[in-house]
């Protein structure tokens, strides 16, 4: 059940690179990593990919197959024919370090600025109480693994390098949506973090975020545009902002 199949494997640094071409053996219920593998085993040993749990569960081996974010370890080769040239380069929204691993750092200075979770005031841990369809309503977004593939499909981080630094991208917009649905988070700026500093106005809500997601999470369904409804309904409702000026409503 065996056959040879045709890979372009993006290899270089910061500095460029290019497709190089392999011919490598695929078997029965393989998946891309596994012929990644099999090339470092067989032909170059020195190719960098970044893996860990080969289960789709640690966000590792994120990658670009056939120009689509993906997943190394989920993308069966049973998705492809027989003579299809299939292509893995590293994700384009991020710096290369080295063949298919990317520096992926933007990320995690992203996470750093979010404010953490504040606990009610006079309330001690272990008494703690919510509903159990509030626990639902935010467990969706707890189910991310950090893979970065929302990141690097979306467009207004891919395509615009000078964008990041004033838009967070949709994997911290659904941690920004998640808190501000926490019934038990003191702080009530959420939403105005969210459009001031992590530039959720910037997002034009064309799901490419969530198509990509293997965790199947509704990233602009269920917070990115429950979040912008926040946004204008606390900046530019005319009754709420009538409600401000009156004293009805709080800021």
């Amino acid at each position: 059940m065996s056959y040879d199949a045709r890979f372009r494997v993006w290899r270089g640094d910061a500095d460029g690179g290019e497709l190089v071409d392999y011919t490598v053996e695929v078997n029965e219920g393989e998946v891309v990593l596994d012929i990644i593998h099999r090339i470092q085993a067989t032909q170059s040993g020195d190719l960098a990919v970044r893996w860990n749990c080969k289960a789709g569960k640690c966000g590792s081996c994120s990658a670009e197959v056939n120009g689509m974010p993906r997943l190394l370890c989920m993308t069966r080769m049973s998705t492809f024919t027989e003579t299809e040239v299939v292509t893995v380069t590293p994700m384009r929204a991020f710096p290369v370090i080295r063949d298919l691993v990317t520096d992926v750092s933007f990320n995690y200075a992203k996470a750093r600025q979010i404010p953490a979770f504040a606990p009610p005031e006079g309330v001690a841990p272990g008494d703690y109480r919510m509903q159990q369809v509030d626990v639902e309503r935010s467990q969706e977004f707890r189910k991310c693994i950090e893979c970065f593939l929302c990141q690097d499909t979306c467009h207004v981080v891919r395509d615009h390098e000078n964008n990041k630094e004033a838009f967070a991208g949709p994997r911290f917009l659904i941690r920004a949506a998640e808190l501000d649905m926490h019934p038990l988070d003191a702080r009530e700026d959420r939403a105005d973090f969210a459009r001031d500093a992590q530039g959720i106005g910037m997002c034009n809500i064309t799901k490419c975020c969530t198509e990509v997601c293997p965790e199947h999470i509704k990233i602009t369904d269920n917070a990115i545009i429950p979040m912008k409804e926040r946004v204008v309904g606390r900046h530019y409702d005319p009754l709420v902002w009538l409600g401000t000026k009156i004293g009805l409503r709080k800021r």
